[in-house]
């Protein structure tokens, strides 16, 4: 099982956002570069998450986008349901008719490992992941500091 390009870019791209936070607008082509995800991909990722109101455009020289809430206010689960919907984990348990729904011996782990996912991307918001990722350039900036002063 795969994430599509498309919530997996998605998320990273509000991300880039959500540590720009009260920054000035950020360019798509300053997501680009940082994220490596192509102009026009974002472009096409964008629009949804406008329309939804999690983010938005500013016009002008120092235009750009921001998040149209506060990092804390918007959960992986508001991006991931935007860019791909539902998660579907197996057809029977989205509402699909299944003949074998009596007597299936898996159905009941597809259910548990969907609301795990669920519940995982509800629990966890941009701040989050800005937190995790500031935690993480600090400790990589630490080590390249104790290596340089070995040399």
């Amino acid at each position: 099982m795969k994430l599509s390009t498309k919530g997996r870019y998605g998320v990273k791209a509000m991300v880039d956002l959500a540590i720009h936070y009260g920054d000035t607008p950020v360019s798509i082509k300053t997501i680009s570069k940082r994220q490596n995800i192509s102009e026009y991909y974002l472009e096409q990722l964008f629009s949804p998450l406008r329309k939804a109101g999690l983010i938005k455009s500013i016009r002008g020289a120092q235009g750009g986008y921001v998040l149209n809430k506060t990092p804390d206010q918007i959960k992986v689960s508001d991006v991931m349901y935007v860019l791909e919907g539902p998660i579907e984990i197996a057809e029977c348990i989205e509402g699909v008719e299944c003949n074998n729904v009596d007597c299936c011996a898996t159905r009941l782990l597809w259910e548990k490992i969907k609301n795990s996912i669920d519940e995982v991307m509800e629990s966890i918001t941009l701040q989050d992941i800005a937190n995790d990722y500031a935690s993480i350039k600090q400790k990589n900036e630490r080590i390249n500091i104790v290596n340089r002063s070995e040399e």
